[in-house]
């Protein structure tokens, strides 16, 4: 049975008249289920056994539609390759600075963060996203590892 997400975002898209390819429903389906926050290349490969003539621009076109009606938000992040992440919901996101994994936190109370920026700035805010930036548990535990590796190698050279 199919998700109710993909379902809810394929019925949005049939009301703004878009033709659901079956393409179209694969890369959606992929960003909905992988929460991985693929990039297109990633998409693509994922996808290449099922569609063996689907093309990387097929993936980007497609990214590039769902970004425009609002689905899909593009991450465009220091190491020049984008991500894409489908937004059902207002979040955020935690990004680790060793391995680049991306997670996604709700955290209520933010929503407020424009009409307060508003408040104090007379700006008109349109949109606003964070990111926070830190060390995962994996790489925490590897960089612990690499440590105790390390203590020991230095003790063998000692003798010890």
């Amino acid at each position: 049975m199919a998700n109710p997400i993909v379902l809810d975002a394929i019925d949005k898209m049939k009301h703004a008249d878009i033709r659901i390819t079956p393409q179209r429903y694969a890369i959606l389906e992929y960003l909905i289920e992988s929460h991985s926050h693929p990039t297109a290349d990633e998409i693509y490969k994922a996808l290449n056994k099922r569609f063996p003539n689907m093309s990387v621009a097929t993936v980007y076109n497609n990214l590039k539609l769902f970004t425009q009606i609002g689905f899909v938000q593009e991450m465009v992040y220091g190491d020049s390759s984008s991500r894409f992440d489908f937004s059902s919901t207002r979040h955020y996101h935690a990004i680790c600075k060793v391995c680049g994994k991306i997670v996604d936190i709700v955290y209520p109370g933010l929503e407020d963060v424009e009409s307060a920026t508003e408040k104090l700035t007379g700006f008109d805010i349109d949109e606003h996203r964070m990111e926070l930036y830190g060390t995962c548990p994996e790489c925490l535990a590897k960089e612990k590892n690499q440590g105790k590796t390390d203590q020991t190698k230095e003790l063998e050279l000692k003798g010890i």
